[in-house]
This record gives C-alpha cells, structure tokens and sequence, in this order.
C-alpha cells in the first residue's frame, strides 16, 4: 500500500511538473516567436509601395522625413522652421516639435555616412533609390524593436492576468493593422510617440509618476498629436497627488510640475533664445490657417459637410472656438470622473474617450490622427474585447481611401483579415458583448430591452457593419462614382466612420461612469 501511494505521488509530482514546464515552455515561445511574426508582417509591408512614390513635384510623406533630415543636417537650427532660400517651407516644411526634428537630423547624419547624395541640399529632393528605402524602413524598425515593442510587453505582461488574456492582448496590439500600414506602407514614424505614451503608462502603472510625465513629455514633445492624451495624464496626477492631502498633494504637484517644466525646456533649449523663435516653432506646429480639416476625414466636421459647410461658413480663426467647446464638453464627463477617482482602468478608459473626443471634435485633424485613440483603445482590450475590436477595425477602415491612394489595398486586405483571425477567432469573448457593455445598452435604453435581446443586437450590427465596410471598400476600388460626386465614396466611408466613432464614444465614457458607480457602491456596501 505503500509503494503505491509512494507511486502515486511521485507520478502526479512528474505530471505536476510537465505541466509547470509545458507552461514555461508556451510562456517563451510565445514571447519569442510573436515579436518575430510582428516583425515579419512589418517587413513584407514594407516592401510595397509607400506615399507619394513616383509622384512629382511634392511626393508625399515619405520624402516629407527624408527632407527634414535633409534640412537638420545643412542648416543651423535657428533656420529649421524658418522660411529661407534654404528651406522653402512650402516644400514639406518641417512642422513637428523639436524631438521629431532631432530625430531627423539623427537620421540625416547616418544617412550621410551611408551616401551624402541622400541629404545633399536642394539635390536631394525625390530621392526613390532601393537602398535609401532600405535605409528608412530600417529607421522605422529600428524604433519597434528598441520601443514600441517592450513598451507593449511591460504593460501587458502583468501577474495578475491570466496568461491568456496576457497573450491575445499582446497579439492585438502587436498586430494591429492600423500603425503597421501607416508606419510600412504609407511611411510615419507613429511608433515613437506612441511608444513613448505607452511607456509612460506602464511607469503610472508602477506608481513612478515622475518617470510618467517626463516620457508623456517627450511624446508630446516628439509630436504635438499627443496633446490628445493631455487632459487623462493632467486630471491623473492631479487626482492622485490629491489623495495625499493638501500639504502632500501641493508637494507632488509642484515636483510634477517642475518636471514638465524642465523636460519642456531641454527639448526646446535651442530654440528658446528670443520670443520670435518661439512663436516661429509654434505657428508651424498648430497652423491655423490651414482650416478645419484636410482631406476626408472621418470627424464631425467633415461628415456634416455635405449638409453644413461649416469651412465655408465660419472663418478658421472662429471656427477653432466652436472646435475647443465641443471637445472639453465631450470630454467633460470622463475627466472630471478621472479626477474624483483617478485609478489605473479609469485613466485607461479616459484615454481613450478624450483622444476620441479630439479626434471627432478637435481643430485640423488628419485620418491618421485616429491611431491615437486606436493604440489607446489597445490597453482596454481586456475590459472590453467585443467593442475595442469593433472599433479598431472600423478605424482602419476608416484609412481606406488613403491606402488606396498610396497603392496598399493588398496589404490592407492581407493585415485586415489577419487581424479579424486574431480577434474574431482567436478570442470568442470578442464575438459577444462584455457584461459591462450590456449594462451600458440597457442603461441607454433605459431598460427597456433585456440582456439577451441587447447582446443579439449589437452582434447583428457588428456583423452588419463589418460586411457593409467591404462593401464599401470594393465600391471605392472598383465602382465609378457619378460625375456631380467624385468623392462619393470617400464621403461615404468617412460619414460611416464617423457614425461608428461618435458611438463609441457614447459607449466608452457609460462604461466608465457606471463602472465607476458600482465601484464606489461596493466600497459604501464593505
């Protein structure tokens, strides 16, 4: 009897431990092959084509980073936002904050090394050579690899996920088909600052708020898009350095403050020598004058337009009042809630809610300004899977017309489905409604519809408008639009977009108002 209980437990010791190892063995090869795949699909991308290839006199984005580091590299910095014989302004000029002008003039020094005639000044302009898009492409890699990549890893990788949540989260991030074509195809170097957010999330997550606001700095500092997440970061620190007590809580703040105010001034260094230099950086920075928005963009002000002209009936110095009120109050609700309770969920909720608010409501927005809000609505995933993937693939839907016309339809189809495999088929909670966004439904319907009817409805309007966007899409390939509407379906594909963009919106900030009440009503009831 002895031996075989002594048999007995040795067995489920050695069962016991295989699957410890088989775990550990899962746990690594999943951290090991995943960044590889990322890392692929990011390079067969990027061999295709990218903006403005082949297309003279202005190109497109790609030569707008190849001659900003044309321009750091010849000229002083006194003259990198100033309009000269050198630098025509109207050629790309450069007008993103001092950190993306750095990194340029980085860029431009190796690129110098490699072959001068890639910066050389005024020769240089619409260089398309193999090795010099070798070059960039690596440029872009290169910062996954050093940043955007661990950024990711430290955020997710938490012990007290299960290590599936853990896995299909950084899949979905990894994977998501908005920054890859954008950053591949099209050619942007999002992944800096979007890296940088992302880091400064983790260091709030480990309550190094100090670290925290000097990395949000520097994204913003690296591109002014960033202001997007301003307020979530603002009403966190403050309502965190609150708890503390007023004597405490002054201390944080001004410790914060002091921070914000030296990390500003070390990017800003050699342009800080007069009032005029300032103000030279800063009108290239928010430009005013370009108007509303530009191109078709899936906000509110443009998908209004065919039914009120709001570019052409308000001036663009008044019309960026009317863009200021209506973002604070849509973003009114989901800050004032961060500040009250500032814990680590609310402020990723309100990340995205304010960055989407920005993006439907805000002054001169680009369609790509959405992977702000995008990237964002990654660090949710887990909260709320069916509606975050919903809104990531209508956000890359809604870039559609812009990766047609930079020629990257096949890569958008390849990542697009790819992507659906990963959160359609790899995680079967995002093919239902989460718990609390029933709630939210039912809340917004004022209970009149039960829980089982609210889930049927919302998965028949996912799956409704899922088919409707490639519909759409084939429309934009191949159907001819009428000749009184050339941008038909453009128009069409931003107001569709758009409609789903201001619904989330709705459904993010419920979500986290009531998430937020039961919360306090289980702290009343303990």
């Amino acid at each position: 009897m002895k031996i075989y209980v002594f048999f007995l437990t040795q067995s489920r010791c050695k069962i016991t431990f295989y699957i410890l190892m088989m775990d550990l063995l899962s746990e690594r090869l999943f951290t090991i092959t995943v960044p590889f795949a990322a890392i692929l699909i990011r390079w067969l991308v990027s061999t295709g084509s990218y903006s403005g290839m082949h297309k003279p006199p202005m190109y497109g984005d790609y030569e707008a980073q190849r001659h900003w580091q044309e321009i750091t590299v010849n000229l002083p910095t006194s003259d990198w936002y100033r309009n000269t014989t050198d630098n025509d302004l109207m050629y790309w000029g450069l007008d993103y904050p001092p950190l993306t002008a750095y990194h340029s003039w980085a860029c431009g020094k190796v690129a110098r090394i490699l072959d001068p005639d890639w910066v050389e000044l005024h020769q240089s302009r619409g260089t398309e050579g193999y090795y010099h898009k070798l070059f960039m492409r690596y440029t872009v890699l290169l910062i996954d690899i050093l940043l955007f990549f661990p950024a990711i890893y430290l955020v997710f990788i938490e012990k007290n996920r299960s290590q599936y949540s853990r896995h299909v989260a950084l899949l979905v991030a990894l994977f998501y088909p908005g920054i890859i074509l954008i950053d591949y195809g099209h050619f942007q170097y999002n992944n800096m600052s979007l890296g940088l957010f992302i880091f400064a999330v983790y260091f709030l997550q480990c309550n190094q708020q100090i670290l925290g606001a000097i990395l949000f700095c520097l994204s913003l500092n690296y591109k002014q898009m960033e202001l997007y997440h301003s307020i979530p970061f603002f009403c966190f620190l403050l309502g965190r350095s609150m708890q503390h007590g007023i004597i405490s809580g002054f201390y944080n703040v001004s410790k914060l403050g002091l921070t914000v105010i030296a990390t500003f001034a070390l990017c800003w260094l050699p342009f800080l020598t007069s009032v005029q230099s300032v103000e030279t950086v800063l009108g290239r920075l928010f430009p005013v004058g370009r108007g509303l928005y530009e191109d078709k963009v899936a906000n509110v002000w443009c998908s209004i337009s065919p039914v009120l002209k709001i570019k052409e009936l308000v001036p663009a110095n008044q019309a960026i009042y009317i863009c200021i009120i209506s973002t604070l109050l849509s973003c009114l609700p989901s800050s004032i809630q961060l500040l009250r309770n500032p814990t680590m969920k609310a402020f990723n909720f309100s990340c995205v809610i304010v960055s989407l608010a920005f993006f439907l409501f805000s002054f001169q927005v680009h369609e790509k300004s959405i992977l702000i809000p995008a990237v964002s609505a990654v660090l949710i995933y887990n909260n709320a899977p069916f509606l975050v993937s919903w809104f990531l693939h209508i956000s890359v839907f809604s870039m559609t017309p812009l990766f047609m016309k930079d020629g990257l339809m096949l890569q958008y189809f390849a990542t697009r489905y790819m992507f659906m495999l990963i959160t359609y088929v790899g995680n079967k909670d995002s093919l239902k409604p989460s718990s609390s966004m029933i709630k939210t439904a039912r809340f917004l319907s004022c209970n009149i519809v039960s829980s089982s009817m609210v889930s049927a409805i919302l998965q028949f309007k996912m799956f409704f408008s899922t088919v409707l966007a490639d519909l759409l899409t084939l429309c934009l390939m191949f159907v001819e639009p009428p000749g009184r509407f050339p941008d038909l379906w453009p128009v069409c594909i931003s107001m569709f977009s758009c409609l789903h963009f201001s619904g989330c919106l709705v459904f993010f900030t419920c979500m986290q108002l009531l998430c937020n009440s039961t919360t306090t009503k289980m702290k009343k009831t303990s």
